[in-house]
């Protein structure tokens, strides 16, 4: 049996402690951390997603999934920070202002995490000049802006433009998404990138790595 099976049926049923349990014993059994990641865990999830896309399960299993993923990360954390491998990159991300809704971005934050990357999460009705702040202080790979309302999708234009102004838009890539978000709009504000789910992100990520 491979890894990603060994996770999938504890990632499908969002069983975190089932999750938690196998990740455990994986390394108890010799079991190297960034492989269980990369092998297994990350997989798994990729599986997770096809499914969502397919329409076999929902937001609500997804969230219960990531959040498994959550709790398995937190067993493979310490070793992962020994590990030689190196972080995937930094990302921040944010909703944007107006924009109080989270639950998809804190989702995207999962599933950024589990694949690697170091993440500062700015929350919600995050402004301009916050996002302008943390990538002078961060120095991301990845900014994410999330937006769920079409009143709030303006605000990524503005924080692009802040950017571009503060000469800090060439050294980082832009990733956009939210219900109204849509790769046409991504595309008019000069974005390098659109997901329509959480599911698609990290994929999409990697092909702009």
């Amino acid at each position: 049996m491979s890894d990603g099976n060994l996770f999938l049926d504890p990632l499908l049923n969002g069983d975190t402690e089932a999750l938690v349990q196998k990740t455990k014993e994986a390394l108890a059994a010799g079991g190297e951390a960034e492989s269980l990641l990369q092998g297994g865990l990350i997989p798994a999830m990729g599986v997770v997603g096809d499914k969502f896309r397919s329409g076999e399960v929902y937001i609500p299993e997804v969230l219960l999934a990531a959040r498994a993923m959550k709790g398995a990360m937190a067993v493979l954390k310490p070793y992962l920070a020994h590990s030689t491998q190196k972080d995937a990159g930094k990302v921040v991300i944010g909703t944007v202002k107006g924009d109080l809704h989270d639950i998809g971005k804190n989702l995207v934050v999962m599933m950024m995490e589990g694949a690697g990357y170091d993440v500062t999460d700015l929350g919600a009705d995050v402004s301009t000049g916050k996002f302008v702040d943390a990538v002078r202080s961060r120095n991301p790979l990845f900014i994410g802006m999330s937006a769920l309302l079409t009143t709030t999708m303006k605000e990524m234009r503005q924080t692009i433009l802040a950017l571009e102004n503060e000469g800090l838009r060439s050294g980082v890539r832009i990733i956009v998404g939210g219900a109204p978000v849509t790769e046409r709009f991504a595309k008019e504000i000069a974005a390098d990138g659109y997901a329509p789910d959480a599911t698609s992100v990290v994929a999409m990520m990697k092909s702009l790595s």
